[in-house]
């Protein structure tokens, strides 16, 4: 059997000199909880806008004028996924985009969606299938514009879905949130994954 002698190399940390890693100070929590808090919003809104056609995206025509409650509404027959999937979709999925644009399953997925991560996110329960779910919509969007406008990869997408991860790994719902209320039932003590 050998032994492993350890010497000492100029410019190299050794365990000694090796900073201890700090944990995320009271502040950090309260700004990943505030960002955790503007998503959970951020995908109520888009919720509620499709729902309603409340005139911010949806119900609103090109030349500014609004018609709230509109035909545009999921309520009324309008299509949440179609403008963007039919109108907006570029590249190298164009034609699958344009494929599933309006039609009812999709619609109806997108929608609740929409609302199941906006839910979680705002309440800080249930953060790993939120965020989770919330990176991968995330992801699936930046497909529907690729490649992306104002740089060669990245956009508000890919950066929205790097921001749920972070929320994932930090369990942002803990702090103004109900997420320690809801890991303490005895429902999420059984099943983890609903965390």
């Amino acid at each position: 059997m050998s032994t492993i002698h350890h010497t000492a190399v100029e410019g190299v940390a050794t365990p000694a000199t090796v900073p201890s890693v700090e944990r995320p100070t009271s502040f950090a929590y309260r700004a990943l909880a505030a960002l955790r808090i503007a998503f959970g919003l951020t995908f109520l809104w888009a919720f509620f806008d499709k729902l309603l056609a409340l005139g911010f995206s949806t119900g609103r025509a090109d030349d500014g004028t609004v018609d709230r409650f509109s035909d545009a509404a999921w309520i009324n027959g309008g299509s949440p996924t179609e403008g963007f999937l039919k109108f907006g979709a570029d590249g190298p999925f164009k034609g699958f985009y344009n494929g599933i644009a309006g039609s009812a399953w999709a619609d109806t997925l997108f929608m609740l969606g929409l609302l199941a991560i906006g839910l979680a996110l705002t309440l800080g329960i249930g953060m790993r299938i939120g965020t989770i779910a919330g990176a991968l919509l995330y992801v699936m969007m930046w497909t529907v514009v690729l490649p992306p406008d104002n740089h060669p990869v990245l956009d508000d997408h890919i950066l929205g879905a790097i921001s749920m991860l972070v929320l994932l790994g930090f369990h942002a719902g803990d702090v103004w949130g109900l997420g320690r209320r809801w890991t303490a039932t005895h429902l999420v003590r059984r099943v983890p994954v609903l965390r």
